[in-house]
């Protein structure tokens, strides 16, 4: 993966230490930059209330109020849970151009952003983030986020 151009990663460890904190399924995704099967995610359908944490470095990324169903097999949210959150970088990969979603905090994959799709979220905006890139940290019952 490349490195953030004039940003250096809260947290930090070797590629080999990546590679023994994380699944090799985690890995392809979080450190190289890799996408989850559509539908097969374990958040893809959730609605389960909570906050969306990095399953890299645990910071906080989005918040269920902010996830939406757009059926296009990854989870969607219309904002992150903060603006400092996530890092957007441009993504030629693949033949086109698009927006990279990255964890602040230790700069690993998350997804996309895309925008314009026609939503009816507040932001006309879809990060559409794999599943496997995140851990969800459920609300206590009765409890918003």
């Amino acid at each position: 993966m490349e490195p953030v151009v004039g940003a250096t990663p809260k947290v930090v460890h070797s590629e080999l230490e990546w590679r023994e904190i994380l699944k090799p399924k985690e890995y392809a995704v979080l450190r190289e930059a890799g996408t989850e099967p559509a539908f097969v995610g374990e958040y893809t359908d959730t609605k389960t209330e909570g906050v969306y944490v990095c399953r890299a470095c645990g910071a906080e990324l989005f918040r269920s109020e902010t996830k939406f169903d757009s059926h296009c097999g990854w989870p969607s949210f219309f904002s992150p849970a903060d603006a400092d959150t996530v890092i957007l970088r441009e993504d030629r990969a693949m033949g086109m151009v698009r927006t990279e979603v990255l964890c602040a905090t230790c700069h690993s994959h998350l997804g996309h952003v895309f925008e314009g799709e026609g939503y009816a979220t507040p932001t006309d905006q879809r990060y559409c983030i794999n599943s496997i890139s995140l851990r969800l940290v459920e609300s206590p019952p009765g409890q918003a986020d």
